[in-house]
């Protein structure tokens, strides 16, 4: 039975929450992805650079832990499950109405409003998930929640392969509202929480005991925040700019670009899962600083191939490694956060951390640029010097493997 071990004897409720936070982050980031992927077209319809066009990428990380703290404090008030449809809803929304900007302006102001609403979808769905589900098996379960992210850059890319010359990159981002469908899946399938509905708050104490389970933890919550700095430089510093590299230094076509991106995300998904799974045997921080020191030798290939297939392979098995670790990040932060906090804590240094390293994508570029356009070594020095410092940032930390989150007072 291997990895899917823990999968069986789950109940019903425990299998519709997995799926419905599951697929809320992938389609999250597939939202996000669509983005990525059409910089270019973007830059090159409102005649301006992909530096510029970049800056969207910027704002939507930005934003994103105002949404955490916002949406991570309605959970913990109104439960994990309504939250996370409104989060659903909001991010489709603004998702549709990038596809109407009339100027670059008006599309970096909607896609700041969608970090908002992607910076709470995480951290409330991984709550509602984690605190669903059993102990036993949640490093495996953790490397497959995790791996929506790359579900989502998985549907990007197969998108963008197949669909861009149609549909250009207005279409690509109509094509993108279609997550609102979930939140009938989540009204009609999906339980509350039940360590949220055994320890519910009162709307009068609802924000002070979330603040004060914040506060009592702030150590706790400053590392948990330098921990995800590093992880979010080492998964956008890694994957933002990469299909700009191959079209843009290489000339790649969108096919050629879509079709590695597709290749390296399977790695990325075979990687969490693998290293999500080995957790449970090594410890959370040991895997984590495995994946990321691991990830450095792959940087040759990653980075200076020369052919599509050569960079396919480089690209799975840097991927392979960059989302090994992250598989282990819902589990960990979850297990090391307090249960008056899981909604907000975990989420809100999740996106602390993006918002830390959001002026990453626009740094590599804008120094990419300045040297002729060579991403590759923009790329390479993020990937090396992010990969070790993560392992031993993570090892500094403490770690509370398979803690009983239902179980909590």
């Amino acid at each position: 039975m291997g990895m899917l071990e823990p999968f069986y004897g789950l109940s019903r409720s425990q299998r519709n929450a997995f799926v419905a936070s599951l697929s809320g982050w992938a389609l999250d980031a597939f939202d996000f992805f669509i983005y990525v992927f059409a910089l270019k077209a973007i830059a090159g319809d409102f005649h301006t650079t992909v530096k510029a066009a970049s800056e969207g990428i910027f704002l939507t990380l930005a934003m994103r832990p105002v949404g955490a703290l916002f949406f991570g404090w309605l959970a913990e008030r109104f439960g994990r499950r309504p939250i996370l449809m409104v989060n659903i809803l909001s991010f489709s929304v603004f998702e549709l109405a990038s596809a109407f900007a009339p100027d670059l302006k008006t599309l970096l102001v909607l896609r700041a409003l969608f970090g908002f609403a992607m910076g709470g979808e995480w951290g409330v769905g991984a709550a509602l998930a984690l605190e669903t589900l059993p102990a036993k098996g949640r490093g495996t379960f953790s490397g497959i929640l995790q791996e929506g992210y790359v579900l989502g850059y998985l549907l990007a890319s197969a998108l963008f392969a197949f669909g861009f010359q149609s549909l250009g990159w207005r279409g690509m981002f109509m094509v993108g509202a279609s997550p609102a469908l979930l939140v009938l899946y989540i009204r009609t399938q999906v339980d509350e929480s039940p360590a949220w509905r055994a320890s519910r708050p009162s709307e009068s104490r609802g924000a002070r005991s979330s603040l004060s389970a914040v506060l009592s933890s702030l150590p706790l919550f400053l590392f948990m925040v330098a921990l995800m700095a590093c992880f979010n430089a080492f998964s956008h510093g890694s994957q933002d700019l990469y299909p700009t590299f191959l079209q843009t230094q290489h000339g790649f076509s969108p096919r050629t670009t879509g079709t590695i991106a597709i290749v390296y995300n399977l790695g990325a998904l075979c990687g969490g899962i693998l290293f999500g799974t080995f957790s449970e045997r090594l410890g959370r921080r040991r895997a984590i600083a495995l994946a990321a020191l691991l990830a450095v030798p792959m940087i040759p290939l990653w980075a200076y191939s020369s052919t599509p297939v050569m960079f396919a392979i480089g690209s799975f098995l840097m991927q392979f490694m960059v989302q090994g670790a992250w598989g282990i990040v819902p589990a960990h932060l979850n297990e090391l956060a307090p249960p008056g906090a899981r909604a907000v804590l975990p989420g809100f240094a999740y996106q602390l951390g993006n918002l830390i390293m959001s002026r990453l994508g626009p740094f590599q570029a804008g120094f990419a640029e300045a040297h002729g356009n060579d991403y590759a070594m923009a790329l390479s020095w993020t990937v090396g010097l992010v990969g070790i410092v993560l392992a031993i940032v993570v090892m500094l930390g403490r770690e509370r493997k398979s803690v009983d989150m239902i179980a909590q007072p």
